[in-house]
């Protein structure tokens, strides 16, 4: 099978999926890469840290949107979580723990939700 069709494959596959799914997904990715990296060596916490940040990040703007779908109180409720946790972050030895079980939180409730 060729390259393009193994990608448009893919492509279906995840199109043919549920948003809330695949957006459970990406929190459960994140909490993967922060479970291995709490015990791990600095690069590894580095790597999780910035994956997290870029998740946080990316669902804080979506937030934000005018065109949002979602009540504008779970935006606002959401997020107020997403600032805390990307106040643990910044610090010099973020709770791991903590940041862990907001994720998984969150992907509960989005798998609660699809």
């Amino acid at each position: 099978m060729t390259q393009p069709s193994r990608a448009m494959k893919a492509y279906a596959a995840a199109a043919a999926r549920d948003p809330r799914e695949q957006e459970a997904e990406a929190f459960l990715y994140a909490t993967g890469m922060l479970r291995r990296a709490r015990g791990g060596d600095a690069r590894a916490h580095g790597l999780a840290l910035a994956d997290n940040r870029r998740l946080w990040g990316a669902v804080i703007d979506l937030l934000h949107d005018p065109q949002n779908a979602l009540p504008a109180g779970l935006r606002a409720a959401i997020i107020s979580v997403g600032l805390a946790v990307q106040r643990e972050m910044q610090r010099e030895q973020p709770n791991f723990e903590f940041l862990i079980a907001v994720n998984e939180n969150i992907a509960a409730g989005l798998a609660r939700a699809g």
